[in-house]
């Protein structure tokens, strides 16, 4: 089953969405639902004391950690 919804954006948001399905070859509701599993995989890790960020391939080093998810 599916459910519809709508969505309102700020400007800024919808731009970098655009961006991102020009970029991927994909569109809209693909990435806003790839997001929202992102957002939930985030949530489950943060329950079992996880951190969710960008690591750096070869040394392993978390880059980047995103805070406030």
């Amino acid at each position: 089953m599916s459910v519809r919804m709508n969505l309102v954006l700020s400007d800024d948001l919808n731009t970098a969405i655009e961006q991102v399905v020009t970029e991927s070859e994909s569109n809209k509701s693909e990435v806003i639902r790839k997001a929202l599993q992102l957002f939930i995989a985030a949530q489950e890790g943060k329950k079992r004391g996880l951190k969710l960020g960008l690591v750096e391939p070869k040394t392993r080093q978390m880059e980047t950690e995103f805070v406030g998810l």
